[in-house]
């Protein structure tokens, strides 16, 4: 009863949040932002040429301050099966706070794996809260964060130079969640894993190629980030509808961050990819090409399914992730 009790909450709960971004209201451009020449000034509305993987220089602007202070906060909201859910908040890197759940056994007396989720768009950490749940269930330590565009009123997407800025802010948010799971006296700091759907799918890309801690780290029903989704068929329309400025600003913007040219650095983490063959957001060129450009080592899935996957999804992740990092496995 246990084990379908879990798996049902986590098919209703894994990919909530992962709607269309669309409907985002278009705002005019602020000026060109400098060294970001990757993409020419175009009316196009083409897929840019990303322009090969990530350099050192690009990597480099996910730099932060690991030795400064998180200034943990945390509220405990809730207790039961041996599970104890907060809300927690930490400073953010740059500037103000990142904020989130944290899920923890407190019943295990081990030392026990820890994994970073990251939820959707639109969506918060509150949206993958069942997930969180049932992974702390089977073991896990998990920290899900609330991106930067959930933390603010308004659109998930502006379509201007905010969406580049909430993209770095995101990736230095991550790499402190990873250093709060590290901080914990219950993690072992060595079985840290990341989960992230759709969006936190694509987002997870540029992690893995910034973040080395990382033992694991599973990208679920993502693609090859922002630019490529609103570039893709199922949201080129849109696109089209913004003005030629407000395009090419915000391609010269975000191509130069896209996570397709970042996951390449990956190596060595593992991979696990997950795709849906019936997915009307993510289509199978689109995570095709994550999957192309991703490094060994890497598993592929690929399901009968839509952009939720189905149970079978579940079930190999969990399998994966107790493989990886020890998580319980299902019974």
């Amino acid at each position: 009863m246990r084990r379908r009790t879990v798996l049902a909450a986590l098919l209703v709960s894994a990919c909530a949040g992962s709607g269309d971004a669309t409907g985002a209201p278009p705002v005019e451009p602020g000026p060109p932002l400098p060294g970001t020449s990757l993409v020419a000034d175009s009316c196009a509305v083409a897929r840019p040429d990303f322009g090969g993987p990530a350099t050192a220089a690009d990597r480099a602007l996910f730099a932060y301050d690991a030795a400064a202070p998180l200034n943990l906060r945390r509220t405990v909201e809730s207790t039961s099966n041996g599970v104890e859910v907060s809300a927690v908040s930490y400073d953010s890197p740059d500037g103000g706070s990142a904020t989130g759940l944290l899920f923890d056994p407190v019943a295990r007396s081990s030392l026990r794996p820890g994994i970073v989720l990251m939820h959707g768009l639109p969506g918060t950490a509150r949206s993958v809260e069942a997930y969180g749940r049932a992974l702390a269930e089977y073991g896990a330590v998990v920290v899900a964060i609330d991106a930067p565009f959930a933390r603010r009123a308004g659109s998930p997407l502006g379509y201007g130079v905010q969406d580049r800025a909430e993209q770095i802010r995101l990736i230095k948010d991550l790499q402190r969640a990873v250093d709060l799971l590290r901080a914990r006296p219950n993690v072992d700091p060595q079985r840290v894993a990341y989960v992230g759907f759709s969006y936190g799918g694509a987002m997870g890309a540029l992690f893995v190629g910034v973040e080395r801690r990382l033992r694991a780290a599973a990208l679920v029903v993502g693609d090859g980030g922002l630019v490529s989704h609103m570039t893709g068929p199922e949201d080129a329309g849109f696109l089209a509808g913004l003005s030629c400025a407000t395009r090419a600003t915000w391609f010269r913007a975000m191509a130069p961050i896209e996570p397709i040219r970042f996951v390449p650095h990956a190596t060595p983490t593992p991979l696990l990819l997950q795709s849906g063959r019936l997915d009307n957001l993510v289509p199978p060129a689109d995570a095709e090409a994550l999957h192309r450009a991703a490094p060994e080592p890497k598993t592929i899935r690929w399901y009968s399914a839509g952009h939720g996957l189905d149970v079978q999804a579940l079930r190999d992740r969990h399998e994966w992730l107790t493989t990886q990092v020890g998580l319980d496995p299902l019974q």
